[in-house]
């Protein structure tokens, strides 16, 4: 009797991580604000402002609460975390988005998943699978369709600050499941320790390069406020809860909703267009978030 060949079927995801899934997925959604948040109610053209203010803030406070500074090796692998995750990300976000239109920009960030998976294969030993990488090119191709235009420019210095920006963070992700977290130290802790560096990084460069801050009104601060504590503080702190739970590859997908969220929002709250290749790029990559899961 011939004995079948086929691979047995996947074992179901417990309940318990699909719930850590969806708790995590909050973060990438609330991200996906920042475009209207920053449209809407921030000054013009500070873009390193806003992420030192995202920052630096919420970090100083955190620490200042707590009370706990790094020890021994968690001195660099701190600063390390809070340069990539926070510092060098924002800075060269700021650099693609004023040499790129959102939409070339936010395409180049969707390949993240295919980055991480080398990264994660290279230092965690975690192999790729080729259903894997294929969600992965199809989640990048859902998001270009949302956000990409036909009329879109492409600048070779804002592609590779883009693509560098998007490395980075793929480093940080592996890097943070890599390192875990110390023992005995609180997880907001371990956030507070990451904001101040990044932001500290930030500070200094955005003073060169923007000048002193302009006087903020009311709408202003309120949508500093909402990037700082909900859009930074709370949602790192969720991201870095399910980065020590869900297996990085999984997890390197959740970013893909980030452009969505922003592409529903523009429609629901801007009056912007959404036409049928939007629609499908949407369905495409939440079809690839879905299943990248498994």
């Amino acid at each position: 009797m011939a004995t079948s060949t086929a691979a047995p079927p996947a074992p179901p995801v417990p309940a318990r991580t699909w719930g850590v899934t969806a708790v995590t997925a909050l973060t990438p959604a609330v991200w996906g604000t920042t475009y209207l948040v920053t449209t809407e109610f921030l000054p013009e053209d500070r873009p390193l402002l806003a992420g030192t203010l995202r920052a630096l803030p919420a970090g100083l406070a955190v620490l200042a609460i707590t009370r706990t500074l790094p020890r021994g090796a968690w001195w660099w692998r701190a600063a390390a975390l809070g340069t990539l995750n926070i510092g060098a990300f924002f800075a060269l976000l700021f650099v693609a988005a004023y040499r790129l239109p959102g939409g070339v920009a936010a395409t180049v960030s969707a390949v993240q998943p295919l980055l991480v998976a080398g990264l994660a294969f290279a230092l965690l030993g975690e192999r790729p699978t080729a259903r894997r990488l294929g969600w992965g090119l199809a989640g990048a191709a859902g998001v270009a369709l949302m956000v990409l235009r036909g009329n879109a420019a492409f600048d070779l210095a804002g592609i590779v600050a883009a693509f560098a920006g998007t490395a980075v963070m793929a480093a940080g992700i592996v890097l943070g499941k890599r390192w875990g977290r110390p023992d005995g130290v609180g997880l907001m802790t371990f956030t507070g320790w990451q904001l101040a560096a990044g932001g500290l990084l930030l500070a200094p460069i955005a003073l060169l390069v923007e000048g002193a801050p302009p006087a903020l009104d009311g709408r202003a601060v309120a949508g500093y406020a909402w990037l700082a504590v909900v859009g930074t503080l709370l949602a790192y702190a969720l991201w870095f809860r399910g980065l020590e739970r869900l297996p990085v590859s999984s997890a390197s997908f959740l970013p893909l909703l980030s452009p969505a969220v922003a592409t529903v929002l523009g429609w629901l709250v801007l009056g912007q267009s959404l036409t049928l290749p939007q629609a499908l790029g949407f369905a495409l990559a939440l079809t690839a978030i879905a299943a990248a899961q498994r």
